[in-house]
């Protein structure tokens, strides 16, 4: 079925069915959605143009905010921890300040997995939905991906 269609489209192209169409060689204008109501079309031009957007996509803004500023904390006590290391300071102290950093991204993880609930409840559909936030894969990722970064930039 679909090899027949787009065998019908190629003669078209081909016929030359699709010369002289308004707009041709002209950038497509995705400012338009199709799916919104035409009565409120203005009013979400308006907004838009504002920088106003739905509730539910400004709290996912604001989530992802979140985990990236979560993350990066981490990430410099991490940095923090393992200079101290390689530099021999008292690996005590350093040991306590990472708990420390440990805990509070704990803090920031649980916060983080109410926004998601808050947020799941708003959005107009399951596909929008986010997961919940584990805090040790999180801190896995975190740290893998610092190790990645700092690998990369030792090799340049």
């Amino acid at each position: 079925m679909i090899d027949r269609v787009e065998q019908h489209i190629r003669q078209a192209i081909e016929d030359g069915q699709f010369e002289g169409l308004p707009g041709k060689g002209k950038p497509l204008n995705l400012d338009e959605n199709p799916y919104e109501d035409p009565e409120w079309r203005l009013a979400y031009r308006v907004l838009r143009n504002g920088g106003f957007t739905l509730p539910w996509i400004e709290a996912r803004r604001e989530i992802e905010s979140e985990i990236e500023e979560a993350r990066s904390s981490l990430e410099k006590s991490w940095v923090m921890r393992e200079n101290a290391f390689k530099d021999g300071e008292s690996a005590a102290d350093h040991e306590s300040n990472w708990r420390r950093a440990v805990d509070l991204f704990r803090g920031r993880i649980e916060k983080i997995n109410q926004l998601i609930t808050s947020y799941n409840l708003k959005v107009p559909s399951g596909r929008f939905q986010l997961p919940q936030k584990d805090l040790e894969s999180e801190m896995q990722l975190t740290i893998t991906s610092l190790s990645d970064k700092l690998a990369k930039g030792n090799s340049d």
